[in-house]
């Protein structure tokens, strides 16, 4: 089914439409999208994971269902997409976690399977994640994964730090 990586604890692999239901106990929880302008009704759900979709097709990367091994349930997003950032396109680390799940190392683990598979699979030299300086959890998530802030945009209309790691520093 579109296996990407496998962590100790995860298996990443593409969305499918039949995850629109566990995706959406993660994105459309007014907690865990509080930092975005707002939490995802089920019609959005199903057009995140069209869009992703379409990315893997397009980009070769994609946000990517995060599976735990244990259960197999389907528990949140960890992936690369290509974002224009300040005129050019770097490719971004994201990840979305089932909010009863947090505080255990999970997003943490998923992203840097995603820094290593991102840097073993792209010609790049440099990885960001897009965070609201607010989303303390996230940015934490970030400084685990070897990044650092290298500097702020205005991001679709919102205030962003841009976390970055490169190849050397990784």
């Amino acid at each position: 089914m579109g296996e990407i990586l496998e962590t100790a604890r995860l298996i990443l692999r593409e969305f499918v439409l039949e995850d629109a239901e566990a995706l959406a106990q993660v994105l459309s929880d007014p907690q865990t999208m509080r930092h975005y302008p707002a939490p995802i009704d089920r019609n959005g759900v199903r057009e995140w994971i069209e869009r992703n979709r379409r990315r893997y097709a397009n980009d070769g990367v994609g946000l990517w269902a995060m599976v735990l091994k244990a259960t197999t349930e389907m528990i949140g997003d960890c992936g690369i997409i290509r974002q224009p950032v300040d005129e050019e396109f770097l490719y971004e680390i994201g990840y979305h976690l089932r909010r009863d799940l947090w505080g255990q190392g999970l997003a943490t683990e998923a992203a840097i399977a995603c820094r290593e598979w991102g840097f073993t699979h792209l010609p790049v030299s440099r990885l960001i994640s897009l965070i609201r300086p607010e989303n303390l959890p996230s940015r934490r998530v970030a400084e685990r994964n070897g990044m650092t802030i290298w500097k702020e945009v205005q991001w679709r209309g919102l205030h962003h730090y841009v976390y970055s790691v490169t190849r050397q520093s990784a």
